[in-house]
């Protein structure tokens, strides 16, 4: 796995100043356009959590969503959706969080999950760990059991996973 890893890491891309000024972006788009670093991604996501571990995956809107998803096939499992506020079309529950530059609410529809389902959630990067943490207290609130948090990107320097440190987190790349 070490060269694909390298070949993962090598797509991500650095845009600065983005979504506003002194931030700097992990753009993931090249590596989703790469057949071979994106099923890797994919494909290591689900081995690390072993199959039959998982009954629903949550993917976080937007880029969340199109690594949750092959996920959730690879898993057997279902996928839920998480939304910034106003976006699901009926009854939600709602989380708001901080991340590095503002606030933001999530939600969830409310009959996402049933009692005790293993849920993992999954994200393209991790940051302050807000988006993550609001997540996971959804998934909690509602009846469902967080096995994991995995994420393509960890940005260390932002000590988000202090945030999670109850949860089995995985990053595969980690800056």
């Amino acid at each position: 796995m070490n060269d694909n890893l390298e070949r993962v890491k090598a797509l991500i891309r650095d845009v600065p100043d983005f979504p506003q000024e002194g931030v700097t972006f992990k753009d993931i788009t090249p590596l989703l356009a790469d057949e071979v670093a994106f099923s890797s991604v994919i494909d290591v996501i689900v081995v690390h959590f072993g199959r039959g571990t998982v009954d629903k995956v949550v993917g976080i809107e937007a880029r969340g969503f199109i690594l949750a998803s092959p996920v959730a096939y690879h898993f057997g499992a279902g996928f839920v959706p998480v939304r910034k506020a106003g976006k699901l079309p009926w009854e939600t529950e709602a989380e708001s969080y901080e991340l590095e530059y503002g606030t933001e609410t999530l939600e969830i529809h409310r009959d996402a999950f049933r009692p005790g389902e293993r849920v993992l959630i999954v994200d393209d990067v991790l940051a302050t760990g807000g988006t993550a943490q609001a997540t996971a207290e959804l998934v909690e609130r509602l009846g469902g059991k967080v096995v994991g948090i995995a994420c393509l990107v960890e940005l260390s320097f932002l000590k988000g996973r202090e945030k999670i440190s109850g949860f089995d987190f995985f990053a595969l790349i980690t800056y």
